[in-house]
């Protein structure tokens, strides 16, 4: 896989789109900071397990604290050079570049899920504070013909996912957990949060947005790991998938 220009660092006039261009269609409905970034009092969203609690999907326990899990090194953060690229298939055709300032900008958001893991565990009712990803369709708004949105991370990680699991309204860019900054283990300054889905979709240390037209695989997909990866389906792996779940191999 070809890896996108992210800027990442081994060392250290926007328009307004309706949300409903993202909610409608066949993937409706479907259920699976920084030094100097302010935390903002916002919205509260919840995905539809939220509340329920000692609800997990199959095969999943509850451990005492929340795990560390991720490949590759822990990447340094610089405010002053570390920035955001959208890119791909965009409604303007233009690419976009944000900076940290930039996305403390942004309309801020709460929201209180529970957390899965493909090796798994799942910690419930976590409070993620950040960026809503409708937020950002909203003010970067994908082409009509996107269907997917691939998420990329520092050193070539990336993680696909449909444009209906991105556009839910419990998808988050966290900065914060439970009231503090991410740590850098945990995805500092910027981590993808989708609750739906298996923890391995919800990118740490976020760099790219792209949007595409025709799905392809992300870092874990492409090694045997499921392309949609819903924990109430138990979609762990690739051998799992049905017509219809992914490209192929």
């Amino acid at each position: 896989m070809t890896q996108p220009d992210t800027g990442a660092r081994e060392s250290g006039g926007r328009e307004q789109g309706s949300r409903a261009a993202w909610d409608a269609g066949p993937l409706a409905g479907h259920t699976e900071s920084g030094p100097g970034h302010p935390q903002q009092a916002g919205r509260t969203a919840g995905g539809p397990h939220a509340d329920e609690a000692g609800d997990l999907p199959p095969g999943q326990y509850v451990p005492r604290t929340l795990p560390v899990l991720h490949y590759g090194p822990v990447p340094a953060f610089n405010s002053q050079t570390w920035d955001l690229r959208i890119f791909g298939a965009t409604e303007s055709g233009e690419e976009a570049l944000l900076s940290w300032d930039d996305i403390g900008e942004l309309p801020a958001a709460e929201v209180t899920a529970d957390f899965h893991c493909v090796t798994k565990f799942t910690v419930p009712g976590l409070r993620w504070s950040g960026v809503l990803a409708a937020d950002l369709l909203c003010a970067f708004p994908p082409a009509a013909t996107v269907t997917h949105v691939m998420t990329w991370a520092d050193f070539g990680y990336s993680a696909n996912v449909r444009i209906g699991d991105f556009a839910a309204e419990d998808t988050i860019l966290a900065t914060h957990c439970d009231g503090e900054p991410l740590t850098p283990e945990h995805g500092f300054p910027l981590r993808l949060i989708v609750p739906s889905l298996y923890a391995w979709k919800s990118v740490k240390w976020v760099r790219a947005i792209e949007y595409m037209t025709v799905d392809r695989r992300g870092f874990w997909e492409e090694r045997g790991y499921h392309n949609v990866a819903d924990p109430w389906r138990e979609q762990r792996y690739s051998y799992q998938e049905v017509d219809g779940d992914g490209p192929p191999l």
